[in-house]
């Protein structure tokens, strides 16, 4: 079957309804049924427990507690690297940006206008750049953490569909991470600009940062925008910035330069937060 015409059911369910009974879910505190759901999904995808900061599947009183559970101090080391991978999950793909245009899968691109909500000016900053986009399984830790120390200058919601997110829809639905529900954080750093892109999909009941707290829902239709001062809010690398209600993917955009990922990447390759990402040779 080809990945257009597998996900075409996608195109006609009633995604926007699944994710609001979705989120009313995995927000009920339902006792035994909500632990015995939880255990059902440890069962299911695999998740390792065992590095959760608290590994009691019945203490968690509803299931977003579960899912964006804490890790253990120190489960995950920070490398020696410039940049450092933000999220667990596996590299969907990653690479040079060809003028403004980032690869999504073969035979589908996408333009960085698009991806931040169609401000051609602040996506200009990124022309001939680099981006990678990341994908988190169900089975992950589903926190975003910082890949370097930056100062947030400008946070969008944008409005969109809810597409899943996984490898086969990211090879059947053209521009797919352009057309879903995100949330678009510009930093600043000492390396320069970049941006950092949570990306919403199917069931995802929420997106949240630390410094705002829950973005969506409200899902008004409507581009929404928040400015920051400078030096209202600063992250240090590998600092929690924001967190899924359910699994999606994280797009990041960096600009023209001496960026050099991690040798050992590759499409598909499962990764781990706090591992090497790039290096940013100096000028």
């Amino acid at each position: 079957m080809s990945d257009r015409f597998a996900v075409l059911p996608q195109y006609v369910l009633p995604k926007r309804a699944l994710t609001a009974v979705a989120g009313k879910f995995a927000s009920a505190r339902l006792g035994g049924l909500t632990t015995a759901v939880i255990r059902r999904f440890v069962a299911r995808y695999s998740v390792n427990m065992a590095e959760a900061a608290n590994p009691d599947i019945a203490s968690y009183a509803c299931f977003n507690d579960f899912f964006t559970r804490a890790l253990k101090p120190g489960a995950r080391p920070l490398a020696s690297a410039d940049l450092i991978c933000p999220v667990d999950g596996a590299i969907s793909q990653f690479g040079p940006i060809a003028k403004d245009q980032i690869f999504q899968a073969k035979g589908h691109s996408y333009s960085t206008t698009a991806l931040v909500g169609g401000d051609a000016a602040a996506a200009a900053r990124f022309d001939n750049g680099y981006f990678a986009t990341l994908y988190l399984s169900p089975r992950d830790y589903h926190r975003i953490h910082m890949p370097c120390a930056g100062e947030l200058t400008r946070m969008v919601h944008v409005p969109g569909d809810l597409f899943s997110v996984n490898p086969t829809t990211a090879r059947g639905v053209p521009g797919l991470f352009a057309r879903n529900e995100r949330v678009v954080c510009f930093f600043e750093s000492a390396q320069g600009p970049f941006v950092l892109v949570l990306v919403g999909a199917t069931i995802v009941g929420s997106m949240a940062t630390v410094w705002h707290g829950q973005v969506n829902p409200p899902r008004s239709g409507t581009l929404r925008q928040w400015d920051y001062a400078p030096g209202q809010v600063r992250l240090e690398k590998g600092a929690e910035m924001g967190r899924f209600l359910l699994g999606s993917t994280v797009v990041m955009l960096f600009p023209q330069g001496g960026l050099q990922f991690n040798p050992q990447w590759a499409p598909a390759k499962p990764i781990l937060l706090g591992e090497a990402m790039a290096q940013i040779a100096s000028s």
